[in-house]
């Protein structure tokens, strides 16, 4: 009698009918490095214009100052920070200004070089807090209300209230533009079968991160001073959030790379702001406005992003995209309250080149009094680090 053969059909694996079962239920679909950097470049242009396109309606001063914070969140590959999260860059930009104010300011009133140290020593734990592997962007937010409330609150005293309301309203309306475009184009889900998360980097070698903290703070620290003494400080407000952001700069990258990169980055943003100032002065529309800055993002946007990493010069196309915005952005205030815009720009923009090429010469100058030792100041992939030392999403 003739036996049956017995076919052993093959038994599909758990884990990959799991995945397949799963992938049908929620509509998720496979997605590559190309796809998550479109939609992060897309995101970052969109939430962007769109953020600039609200401050130029409300014209409330120093407005420009919410794109600039909806672009810092945005050009980082992190999901957006939630109430928690937002809270505490409110909180990094609001105390350096309560503290300047009580603490700073009397100094620098009644006892000025005791108050100048002081100033010095606020600037060296700001970047020291970045160095030592805290998110930069809440040390750019501690350093940029320190520098603005020394110097502008140092000339007038009055200033002190309409500054701390318009870093306020420019942070929390340049935080709910980043939860917009978040909504708006959320990041796309690549299925359970995603890698792990890495492990955080560990902690900067404690010489490495003083040295940098140092040289940050002895770049930044004589263009305070320069403002500081000066009586037309309360006009240079976009100038020393570009200051701020050098220091930033500095205490993230190495020496070898960090004075190129400033000069380059001048550079570009220079460029973008000309060519979006020349084409305003033709076609000077509210619409077109906000165009050029969506588009600007769009060609800035590669250069931050690539793949579901970042570009090895993030950094530099991220703060050239910065510069971009806040040359232009007070320009076109100015222009809308009838004042002499086109000469403030140009001198903003030349004030611009003059503080990079200054940043430059002082690293020069500072590595050839203090050279690193060999392999210390080596330079560290940004992304890793800017990634991994931003707050956790939701917090």
């Amino acid at each position: 009698m003739p036996t049956k053969s017995v076919v052993n059909k093959p038994v599909p694996n758990e884990s990959t009918a799991d995945t397949n079962t799963q992938a049908k239920i929620t509509g998720l679909i496979p997605v590559n490095d190309a796809d998550i950097a479109s939609r992060r470049i897309l995101r970052l242009a969109l939430g962007t214009a769109l953020s600039l396109l609200f401050s130029q309606v409300v014209a409330w001063p120093m407005s420009f100052l919410a794109p600039v914070f909806t672009l810092v969140l945005l050009a980082l590959p992190v999901p957006p920070p939630g109430l928690k999260g937002g809270a505490k860059f409110v909180t990094a930009l609001v105390s350096p200004l309560l503290l300047g104010a009580l603490i700073l300011l009397p100094f620098l009133e009644h006892l000025r070089p005791v108050g100048i140290l002081l100033v010095a020593l606020a600037l060296f734990y700001s970047f020291y807090f970045t160095t030592r592997g805290g998110a930069p962007i809440m040390g750019t937010f501690m350093t940029v209300g320190l520098t603005l409330v020394v110097t502008i609150g140092s000339v007038s005293i009055d200033m002190i209230f309409p500054l701390a309301e318009g870093l306020v309203l420019g942070a929390l309306f340049g935080l709910t533009f980043v939860w917009i475009a978040h909504a708006l184009l959320p990041d796309l889900m690549v299925g359970p079968a995603a890698p792990a998360k890495a492990p955080a980097p560990s902690k900067p070698d404690l010489r490495v991160a003083r040295r940098r903290a140092l040289r940050a703070m002895l770049i930044t620290f004589p263009m305070t001073l320069l403002f500081l003494f000066s009586s037309a400080s309360t006009s240079y407000t976009a100038v020393m959030v570009k200051v701020a952001s050098m220091g930033q700069q500095a205490s993230a990258d190495s020496s070898r790379e960090m004075g190129r990169s400033m000069l380059e980055s001048t550079l570009w943003g220079g460029i973008g702001a000309i060519i979006a100032w020349q084409i305003l002065s033709i076609w000077p529309s509210l619409l077109m406005y906000t165009l050029l800055i969506g588009l600007a993002g769009l060609l800035f946007g590669p250069r931050i992003f690539q793949g579901a990493a970042m570009h090895p010069k993030f950094s530099m196309w991220s703060y050239a995209y910065l510069t971009m915005i806040i040359v232009l952005a007070p320009a076109v205030l100015d222009s809308q309250g009838g004042s002499a815009a086109g000469g403030a720009f140009y001198s903003r923009l030349f004030l611009f080149v003059v503080i990079a090429v200054y940043g430059s010469v002082a690293v020069a100058v500072f590595d050839a009094f203090w050279p690193s030792a060999s392999g210390q100041d080596s330079p560290e992939p940004d992304s890793d680090q800017d990634t991994e030392s931003s707050p956790e999403p939701g917090k």
